[in-house]
């Protein structure tokens, strides 16, 4: 099973470019980095996982600063976001970004695509919340405009972009219904989800790992009658925390890669986590 990593890289933890020497030396197989642009201090969406919010969301670096950062000292470490706030962001720029990211690290990049939890936040981008999932989903479809080999238009409610001269593009070759990077979809179990992930992705990012026995059969059914390839179907548990026993349950699942939780900390505590993660190597 492949072994990523993921962590809240702040002002105040392990540098990018550390971190990602660090997990390419020790055989770890990529590094995932989550996204908030800021967190509004008037904010009234109660954190997810309950409690207070962690002060580590409002000190987060941009994604794909970092990563380019760890693209730069690395050669065969993959690089994704998990996961990018697509609603977030205009499309033509985010393409661009994922694109060059993408052609610089060798193909190594995956877009991790959510759809957020903090309606402040998304809503101090212009994001009106009730329509964020098909905004989501269109910005996805710009996007794979700009990333097709010939100059391709694309019309729709939220946005449009002529047929345009678009370089770089992404290294892997179009599959199925998707072109562009690496794709995987984060967010809870449901029809919905699983329609989009079918249709729009190569695979399902779900935070924490838990259900899965139960969901991944509904979302292999949904991606089967899509007529999607069913040995292309990836599920990449994410944020989790390892047990022996958990891993081989994921394994027993058909799942190939997990991405385990790394502290948000200085250089000193987060290789203390690297020492004890290398038992799962």
């Amino acid at each position: 099973m492949r072994i990523a990593t993921t962590i809240f890289l702040t002002d105040g933890t392990i540098t990018p470019v550390r971190l990602a020497r660090e997990l390419e030396q020790r055989g770890f197989a990529g590094l995932y980095l989550p996204e908030h642009t800021h967190i509004p201090v008037s904010r009234e969406t109660p954190y997810p996982a309950g409690g207070e919010l962690p002060e580590e969301y409002g000190r987060t670096l941009d994604p794909f600063v970092a990563l380019g950062q760890a693209a730069a000292v690395t050669e065969r470490l993959e690089l994704g976001t998990g996961i990018t706030l697509v609603a977030q962001h205009d499309p033509i720029d985010l393409a661009k970004q994922a694109a060059t990211l993408d052609h610089l690290s060798g193909g190594r990049f995956t877009l991790g695509v959510g759809l957020g939890w903090n309606v402040e936040e998304a809503a101090d981008h212009g994001v009106h919340w009730p329509t964020r999932r098909a905004l989501v989903r269109e910005r996805l479809a710009l996007m794979r405009a700009l990333w097709a080999q010939e100059p391709t238009a694309y019309e729709g409610e939220f946005g449009s972009v002529r047929a345009s001269h678009a370089h770089p593009k992404p290294v892997r070759k179009p599959r199925g219904p998707v072109n562009g990077p690496r794709t995987l979809v984060g967010g809870a179990a449901g029809p919905k989800l699983f329609e989009q992930i079918a249709q729009d992705a190569d695979g399902w990012l779900p935070i924490g790992g838990r259900g899965l026995a139960e969901s991944v059969p509904r979302l292999r059914t949904a991606w089967e009658a899509a007529g999607r390839n069913p040995d292309h179907l990836q599920v990449v548990p994410y944020a989790v925390v390892p047990s022996p026993g958990k891993l081989a349950h994921y394994a027993g699942l058909g799942i190939s890669e997990v991405v385990l939780q790394l502290p948000p900390a200085p250089e000193t505590e987060v290789l203390r986590a690297l020492d004890a993660y290398a038992a799962y190597l």
